[in-house]
């Protein structure tokens, strides 16, 4: 893990080109408050919210490493399907790094590919693009990388549901949380992490 100084300066520096709190939260890993807590407060001896930072940059790197975790990613959600005795249409890909995954499982699995744009500050203000798959009456499978505390992910279902479409699994490479649902949504994910206390 980054030394909390190196954080401290990533998160200024990001912040210095324009980012919002939240976009220097997806792009670190870390949740909304602790980067809050890295911009306002450092380490002045408070200490800061609990949070774990999950990088993924060994994976992210090479498009056949990505492959690997959409491949399970895959079998999850085929395995949540025959749980829940249903199907589903369309795989949506939370940007940015949910694009990749979504976009190797859309292949695995032959079915549509959606793209969400998440608002960065505003909840429930997203926009999916309209170069890929609509979602309006589909049943979809949500993709991203990490959930901290679930804000992105609720916004994404927020936004489907208001758009017609019937959210059935939410699948992320790490859950920073205790929940196996959001908002109503199974959430699976290959890797728990979180602190104990």
């Amino acid at each position: 893990m980054k030394s909390i100084n190196a954080l401290i300066k990533k998160a200024k520096e990001l912040k210095e080109k324009g980012m919002s709190e939240a976009e220097i939260g997806n792009e670190l890993h870390l949740s909304t408050e602790t980067i809050n807590w890295l911009l306002t407060h450092g380490p002045t001896g408070e200490q800061p919210p609990a949070d774990v930072k999950i990088g993924w940059r060994s994976i992210g790197v090479y498009g056949e490493r990505i492959g690997y975790l959409a491949e399970i990613m895959s079998d999850i959600i085929l395995e949540e399907m025959e749980k829940q005795n249903t199907d589903v249409d369309t795989v949506v890909g939370v940007s940015i790094n949910g694009i990749p995954l979504a976009t190797l499982i859309s292949e695995n699995l032959g079915i549509e590919l959606a793209i969400y744009r998440p608002h960065p500050d505003r909840k429930g203000t997203g926009a999916f693009s309209s170069n890929y798959a609509g979602v309006e009456g589909k049943k979809v499978v949500i993709v991203d990388d990490v959930l901290s505390s679930g804000t992105t992910m609720r916004s994404t279902i927020a936004d489907l549901e208001e758009n017609g479409a019937v959210p059935v699994l939410a699948v992320v490479i790490a859950n920073k949380t205790p929940n196996d649902e959001i908002d109503g949504v199974p959430l699976r994910a290959l890797i728990r992490a979180r602190t104990l206390i």
